[in-house]
């Protein structure tokens, strides 16, 4: 299957289904020396792990990293480093009804009319348990920013027509409620949403937001490698994500130029600083040094219990109900996997970016 690597220097390559033996990832272009261990990588995937609260599917996964390469004594060799997380709670025959009926806003047609056949078990390469490979290198590519006091901050703005109040910001919050929002009160009324779109057999959509501090300006390629545009992929490539934004995004085109500019000043110690941050942190292709602000918007779980209209294999119009285990909302349990696919892109713009000057060769190696 093509389109299953992404990235340039940092490297990555995910396989496996969601009803196979297992999920995992090759990750290529780490750096040896970096610090790392199971428990980093285990933190990142139990953030997306099923079954943790009412909101997540009801599948019973640990989803516990074996690290098989490019680890000794607990550094990173410079090797490529392969993650596998087993599959423990397949219940294949809850698909059974489906074999051949194509699921609405799934990919099932679309992968029959492009191969000629699908895994119709939970939709194989198009599951969302695909993500664990990129969550898993994405803990890795997040360690390695860290080094380098890049910290990423994500969250979820929204679910459905609840958003959060900026007021009511707090980043301690993130982690005390199941829909990892930054808003108490924001959350409380989200959840209170849900029960009712799952009384009603439906499901609901929301946007994720992400923050990223301390990036320098200058990484970044200009044309085909712009950061923004590699970021946009990046996110985009999340099955489940339908639109990204940066800065004001969308907003910007309402805007004057007057309202929209980023005016620059000099600070009292003599660096170059922007009034506002209406571009997100990333201009031309490039970032300023001011925190890129994104957002992706994610569409609500196609798999709901009401019924639907759709056809089977041979054209035959027929209702279908989908059965098994599905989450309500898949918005929470991609916050993590959204920030994994920052952490990928940015730090493989980092490492890029580290070849664009001579000055700067010449002073690595000391010439």
């Amino acid at each position: 299957m093509f389109g299953s690597t992404f990235g340039n220097i940092i490297k990555i390559s995910t396989w496996g289904e969601s009803h196979g033996s297992g999920v995992g990832v090759v990750l290529d272009g780490c750096p040896a020396g970096l610090k790392l261990c199971e428990e980093d990588i285990q933190l990142y995937l139990n953030r997306r792990k099923p079954g943790q609260s009412p909101y997540t599917t009801s599948r019973k996964e640990t989803d516990t990293v074996e690290i098989l390469s490019g680890i000794f004594e607990g550094q990173t060799t410079g090797t490529p480093i392969s993650l596998m997380v087993r599959n423990i709670d397949q219940r294949s025959k809850d698909y059974s009804q489906i074999t051949d009926r194509y699921r609405p806003g799934h990919a099932d047609f679309n992968y029959d009319a492009k191969y000629g056949f699908r895994d119709y078990r939970g939709g194989g390469r198009s599951s969302g348990r695909e993500t664990i490979g990129r969550v898993a290198a994405g803990a890795v590519a997040a360690k390695l920013l860290k080094e380098l006091n890049i910290e990423l901050i994500t969250y979820t703005l929204s679910i459905g027509p609840v958003t959060i109040d900026k007021k009511n910001f707090d980043l301690g919050e993130i982690k005390n409620n199941p829909l990892y929002m930054p808003d108490k009160a924001a959350a409380a009324k989200a959840m209170e949403y849900l029960e009712t779109c799952m009384a009603d057999h439906n499901s609901s959509g929301g946007m994720i937001e992400c923050i990223v501090k301390h990036i320098p300006a200058g990484v970044g390629e200009p044309v085909f490698e712009k950061l923004d545009a590699n970021l946009g992929k990046a996110i985009m490539s999340i099955g489940a994500v339908k639109a990204f934004e940066i800065g004001d995004g969308i907003k910007a085109a309402s805007a004057t130029g007057k309202e929209n500019n980023d005016g620059y000043i000099r600070t009292k110690d003599g660096q170059i600083q922007k009034q506002t941050n209406h571009s997100g942190g990333i201009t031309g292709g490039i970032s300023d040094g001011c925190d890129i602000l994104l957002r992706a918007a994610v569409k609500p779980t196609p798999s709901i219990a009401a019924a639907q209209q759709t056809v089977t294999q041979d054209r035959e119009s027929v209702e279908i109900n989908i059965k098994g285990r599905h989450d309500p909302v898949i918005v929470p349990r991609a916050v993590v996997v959204v920030e994994s696919m920052v952490a990928l892109t940015l730090a493989d713009a980092v490492l890029a970016s580290m070849t664009t000057r001579l000055d700067k060769i010449k002073n690595f190696f000391e010439f």
